[in-house]
């Protein structure tokens, strides 16, 4: 059990990494308690932090977003400042879904959507290659996925 969460926190954090949708009442049913006390475990939960947003999760391809690439970054200087501006870089840019610090021959890894290769190549030379700081780029483009969810292995 993970400090402060009992079984039914865990069930309600099942239920809702499942879908954030289902009311209150429709979540306190399937865990077993009744709809106020579930909402306030809901509550709760928000505000201890372990919910931090509730999204819709979107189908990127039916977005025509079709192509997903991970790309390594290295960087030339590794100091807090580089850092901070190359994260700040980053983060403006909405075609980067995550970056990762990553232990190894690289410093960071990317995951990249777009529409195609044609739009990759247009944001790579349009905007990761003018960020300061960047020693090498390799990018890998994703064939197919097998898994991709949002779900953590909770344990109940």
């Amino acid at each position: 059990m993970m400090e402060g969460l009992d079984k039914i926190d865990l069930k309600i954090l099942r239920a809702l990494q499942e879908d954030a949708s289902h009311s209150a009442a429709e979540i306190a049913d399937s865990v077993g308690l009744s709809q106020s006390p579930c909402y306030r475990r809901i509550q709760r939960l928000k505000e201890e932090g372990y919910i931090t947003r509730i999204v819709a999760m979107l189908d990127r391809r039916k977005l025509n977003l079709l192509t997903q690439l991970f790309v390594q970054v290295k960087v030339i200087r590794n100091d807090q400042q580089s850092l901070q501006e190359f994260t700040d870089y980053i983060r403006s840019f909405p075609e980067v879904l995550e970056c990762h610090v990553i232990l190894g021959a690289y410093d960071f890894l990317l995951r990249v959507v777009v529409r195609d290769m044609e739009a990759y190549e247009k944001f790579y030379f349009g905007k990761l290659s003018t960020v300061p700081n960047i020693r090498e780029v390799n990018s890998f483009v994703a064939a197919w996925e097998v898994k991709s969810t949002t779900s953590l292995p909770l344990k109940i």
